[in-house]
């Protein structure tokens, strides 16, 4: 499954990533600790087989620690100890190690051939390919860090996957070809603790916040929000965490959370101020709107404006923020008052995203659960519980509208992705919306769907199959008609 998509800025990335740091030998002795500590809280049937394998004769004291391990590391990777350290003795049985010093066949004196010449040096057999060990190293070298390598002309694509019980960032490069068809692959995957939700893209270095690099903010089903370095790979640590379980626990008590530094249930929509940059909006089911200070990692402003959960926000200008929910309403929040002045205008229907025109100041638009678009001018807003009235309302899919995303380049070109498993793609000229193209991507139910920043004709689009699709739009004919000029 695909939950979010996030383009990164052409330029962002290094061009080749950094290796993560292997562990210190204090995180080894934790892990160890961790693994003793899950092999004590086994099930019955493990203490079962413990029980016979004590019956074991073994040389010395290290075998059997050996052995211990051994049975503690299968566990954590879903096998039975005995079965593991079955399969390891059947494989030793197999290569019949008794018998490996017993010659079964004679030395041949006699030459067979020019094969069995004895050669005085390497360099004049010329069975002997002469190449020596440096080389090798050198050319493997070589090869990975052309395999990691990111050019200049490529475009780099992150999306929120889960598959089964795994989540991971996919970190992905998209070439553009000669013919128009991007070529993606995947460049690294970055693992998650939780099912993921949101992402926001965002270049502020909370260690040295005038040089700027390539990290991603993740909201998931854990009331936390993990921060990335996307230049490093195999990390297994995440840069930074905004919000989480307060360290002092009370057994059999509910969880407690930091005191104004968390949400209390799962993270729903992130928002990065590109402007002031060390500013980090949230939205959350617990119904608040957090605004995190990044160079601290503290929560600096918490919004309860709403009633239901809070499923999207979106940054109009650096000081109002935008904010939609399962309430059906949408919040226009000043933060220079902290967000004490807001305009609220109703919606038909659960809001599933909120995104604002790039093209026009005033505008905005959301997406419903009953599969509706409606958009409004922020111009409309008052003073009273209800603001002004949609400048349009689009009846876009025949299941929820799960996602919406506008053409960067080009005003009045939006995307648009719902349950019935369709893309679709519009003009909204003069408030009289239109379907240019629409396409059933094979992804099953769409959840999110993004255009690219750098190639603004290129759309991703993510779903239910666990399937990434990046569709280049000016390859439908009315979309290059209408939009190509």
């Amino acid at each position: 499954m695909i939950t979010a998509i996030s383009w990164v800025p052409r330029g962002a990335a290094k061009t080749v990533p950094i290796e993560a740091e292997p562990p210190t030998q204090e995180e080894i002795e934790e892990a160890k600790k961790s693994i003793a500590l899950g092999r004590a809280g086994g099930d019955a049937d493990d203490a079962e087989g413990d029980e016979d394998d004590g019956d074991m004769e073994l040389d010395d004291e290290d075998e059997v620690d050996e052995v211990a391990q051994a049975r503690a590391a299968a566990k954590a990777l879903g096998k039975s100890s005995s079965a593991a350290v079955g399969d390891i003795s059947d494989g030793l049985a197999e290569l019949n190690m008794d018998a490996y010093d017993e010659e079964e066949d004679e030395l041949e004196v006699f030459s067979t051939g020019l094969g069995d010449l004895y050669y005085k040096d390497n360099e004049d057999d010329p069975y002997i390919i002469k190449k020596n060990d440096d080389d090798d190293e050198d050319d493997d070298d070589d090869s990975e860090i052309e395999d990691m390598t990111i050019k200049p002309t490529d475009i780099v694509l992150v999306c929120a996957h889960n598959e089964d019980e795994f989540n991971s960032l996919q970190v992905s490069i998209v070439e553009e070809l000669e013919d128009g068809d991007p070529n993606m692959f995947v460049h690294h995957e970055v693992p998650l603790s939780d099912f993921p939700l949101c992402m926001a893209w965002m270049d502020f270095n909370r260690e040295n916040g005038d040089e700027k690099g390539n990290f991603i903010a993740v909201g998931t089903m854990n009331p936390i929000i993990e921060i990335w370095n996307l230049d490093i790979v195999d990390e297994v640590e995440p840069h930074a965490v905004l919000g989480g379980l307060s360290k002092k626990q009370i057994k059999g008590k509910k969880p407690r959370y930091k005191k104004r530094t968390s949400h209390k249930n799962s993270v729903l929509g992130l928002a990065w101020n590109a402007v002031v940059r060390n500013v980090l909006a949230s939205s959350s089911a617990d119904k608040t709107i957090r605004l995190w200070d990044l160079s601290t990692g503290q929560c600096a402003v918490t919004l309860q404006h709403h009633d239901g959960k809070v499923q999207s926000v979106a940054w109009r200008s650096p000081e109002v923020l935008l904010s939609g929910s399962f309430d059906k309403s949408v919040i226009m929040s000043d933060m220079r008052d902290n967000g004490q002045t807001y305009h609220k205008w109703a919606v038909e229907a659960d809001v599933e995203s909120l995104v604002c025109d790039p093209h026009n100041e005033h505008s905005f638009l959301v997406s419903l659960d009953n599969g509706m678009v409606q958009a409004f001018d922020t111009r409309t807003a008052s003073s009273n519980s209800n603001s002004g009235q949609p400048t349009f309302t689009l009846h876009a899919h025949n299941k929820a509208a799960s996602a919406i995303s506008f053409c960067p380049s080009k005003p009045n070109f939006i995307a648009t992705g719902g349950t019935d498993k369709m893309v679709k793609l519009w003009d909204i000229s003069n408030n009289q919306p239109s379907c240019v193209a629409s396409l059933n991507a094979k992804l099953g139910a769409v959840f999110t769907v993004s255009f690219c920043s750098d190639s603004p004709f290129l759309l991703a689009c993510g779903g239910s199959k666990g399937k990434l699709k990046v569709w280049n739009t000016l390859s439908e004919p009315a979309v290059a008609n209408k939009f190509g000029k």
